[in-house]
C-alpha cells in the first residue's frame, strides 16, 4: 500500500492571517493527503527544515503580505541547497500575475490566486507528485 501524499502548509513572515491556510490544510486532508501545518510566522529556513524532517512531497506557502518575491526565492534556494529537487513548492495568496510568472522561471510550481477552488489545488498537487515523485 502506498503512503499518502505528504504536504507541509506554511505561513512565512509576519503575515498573521491564516484562515486561508487552515482551509487549504483541511481540504487537502479531506482529499486524502497527510498535512503538516507549521503555524504562523515561520522563516524560510524553518519551513525547509520542517519539510526535510517530515519527508514531504510538497510545500504550500500561503502569503498575503506582499513579500512573495523575497520569500519564495529564499525557500527555493534553500531547497536546492538541500537537494530537495523532487519536492514541489507551491502556494497562493495575493500575488500579481507577472510575479507568478517570474517565480515560475525560478522553479516555483503553480501559484493560486484567491477564488481558486480547493479541488483545483488538490488535483494539481496530486498530478505533480504522480509525475515527479517515485510513488
Amino acid at each position: 500500500m502506498q503512503r499518502p501524499i505528504r504536504v507541509l502548509v506554511a505561513k512565512v513572515g509576519l503575515d498573521g492571517h491564516d484562515r486561508g491556510a487552515k482551509v487549504i490544510a483541511t481540504s487537502l486532508r479531506d482529499a486524502g493527503m497527510e498535512v503538516i501545518y507549521t503555524g504562523l510566522r515561520q522563516t524560510p529556513e524553518m519551513v525547509v527544515n520542517a519539510a526535510l524532517q517530515e519527508d514531504v512531497d510538497a510545500i504550500g506557502v500561503s502569503i498575503l503580505s506582499g513579500a512573495h518575491m523575497t520569500i519564495f526565492p529564499k525557500i527555493i534556494a534553500l531547497m536546492k541547497e538541500k537537494n530537495m529537487n523532487d519536492v514541489l513548492l507551491t502556494g497562493g495568496g495575493i500575488i500579481p500575475e507577472e510575479d507568478m510568472l517570474q517565480l515560475s522561471t525560478m522553479g516555483v510550481g503553480q501559484l493560486f490566486a484567491p477564488g481558486t477552488t480547493t479541488t483545483e489545488i488538490a488535483d494539481y498537487i496530486k498530478s505533480w507528485v504522480k509525475e515527479n515523485r517515485n510513488f
